[in-house]
């Protein structure tokens, strides 16, 4: 069984101090409750909001993680950030590909995969986010989708390069409208044989789409699931601690 993974995306979300104090009451009440023995917990602050979360961290076995980076090592790239800076801050994992970078800034899976390679050159993992546009679904290219997202990615993985898939359905990112359990499973079930043929047996996959403390017991049943990628309800403290119980008691 792996060990349920919980990540909080704060997106462009808390300035410093509302950072510090978010982070507090989640990492308190985390080890309180001894959340962290069932589950890894990491939390993606704003980038300027990195160093004062990574303090509240501390020693504490809840890892910091970013929202994005940028493809190349250095350079004159202006207002981005590269793998190298994160790892320097403390971050131990980094999303790539969420559905809002590549429906706003228009990031392709060419630019996703060279990012990837960042990640894994400074040995941070990486948290692929995929999934089907309302478009994509009603016309039944769910499938296609998803195996095109994935096969630059497991064509560049291997064995040794860590990294998590997150199943995050684009209709459902912000919408208030989750998949169904059918759905979820229906996906899930489907990456894994695609993940498993291609010799990536170890990639954990999370689910993200509309995660609530309502939802989140009956998504961490399902197969398949290895823990979920939260946004706004990883905003509100106690809301995200129950999401994080469910699926320590999955």
């Amino acid at each position: 069984m792996t060990t349920p993974i919980v990540v909080g995306n704060w997106k462009m979300n808390t300035t410093a101090e509302q950072a510090r104090q978010l982070a507090e009451q989640i990492c308190s009440q985390v080890t309180e409750r001894a959340l962290d023995t069932r589950t890894t917990v990491v939390l993606c602050p704003p980038f300027v909001n990195l160093s004062a979360v990574g303090e509240v961290i501390g020693d504490r076995p809840i890892a910091l993680g970013a929202q994005n980076c940028w493809s190349e090592p250095y350079g004159a790239f202006t207002g981005e950030i590269s793998a190298a800076m994160l790892r320097a801050v403390g971050c131990r994992y980094v999303i790539v590909g969420h559905s809002e970078r590549r429906t706003i800034f228009r990031e392709d899976d060419q630019l996703i995969v060279r990012k990837l390679e960042r990640v894994w050159e400074e040995k941070l993992v990486p948290i692929l986010c995929i999934g089907e546009t309302l478009a994509e679904r009603q016309l039944h290219q769910t499938w296609d989708v998803l195996s095109r997202q994935l096969a630059l990615v497991s064509a560049h993985s291997s064995r040794t390069r860590a990294w998590i898939c997150a199943y995050e359905p684009v209709w459902a990112i912000g919408t208030g409208i989750a998949a169904t359990a059918e759905e979820i499973e229906q996906a899930h079930a489907y990456l894994r044989s695609f993940l498993d043929a291609h010799g990536c047996h170890h990639v954990p996959l999370l689910y993200g789409g509309s995660v609530t403390e309502e939802n989140a017991a009956s998504i961490a049943a399902i197969a398949h699931v290895d823990g979920v990628l939260v946004g706004g309800a990883s905003l509100v403290a106690e809301r995200f601690l129950r999401i994080i119980q469910a699926q320590a008691n999955a």
